[in-house]
């Protein structure tokens, strides 16, 4: 238990850096909220074990000016990102996922300038690890997810990022995860 706990520790921040996938926020603003992740695990074993004292991924986020000729001050185009929205959805064909949450932060982009990485994620609730749907993997339990019969959970995690700029319009992001849940199944990769 021990392990799990320190694992979750581990696994609930996620450094924000660099990434490959995203999802440009649709609004009426003239900045794009820019949300990308670079993955490092995919499959993560509740047990612990070798490659399990990492981060899941880093998520990178980047404000940008959708019509550059049509912006002459950036000032008011600048995006204050105060919260996100961690939810979940089962690619196995089961419907049991942890509860959803929001977490407030505060980091200002400038368009066009570096990406920001300074902000860390959370990507579960550091008790969701012992409800449903994974607890059903613990060999006391079962070791097998009850709707699907496997021994792994597999689901996608979808971080959404919400801000507005200066000026007052919203915009917004997203990236996801998808990850492989199992236990004692040799360490997380």
């Amino acid at each position: 238990m021990k392990t799990l706990t320190r694992w979750t520790a581990v696994a609930a921040a996620v450094l924000a850096v660099a990434g490959c996938s995203s999802d440009v926020g649709k609004d009426a603003a003239p900045v794009a909220l820019i949300v990308t992740n670079s993955q490092i695990l995919q499959t993560l074993d509740l047990n612990g074990g070798t490659g399990c004292a990492q981060d899941v991924g880093t998520i990178n986020l980047q404000a940008t000016i959708k019509n550059p000729n049509q912006i002459s001050d950036q000032t008011f185009n600048q995006v204050r990102v105060t919260r996100y929205r961690v939810t979940y959805s089962r690619t196995d064909g089961g419907k049991i996922v942890p509860a959803s949450f929001v977490r407030t932060i505060d980091t200002l982009l400038t368009p066009g300038g570096a990406p920001s990485s300074s902000t860390k994620f959370q990507l579960f609730e550091l008790d969701s690890l012992l409800h449903a749907p994974f607890q059903s993997l613990f060999p006391n339990n079962g070791g097998r997810d009850p709707e699907t019969g496997r021994p792994i959970v597999a689901l996608v995690v979808t971080v959404e990022v919400f801000g507005e700029t200066l000026a007052g319009e919203r915009v917004s992001g997203s990236t996801s995860f998808p990850l492989d849940f199992c236990f004692d199944c040799g360490g997380c990769s």
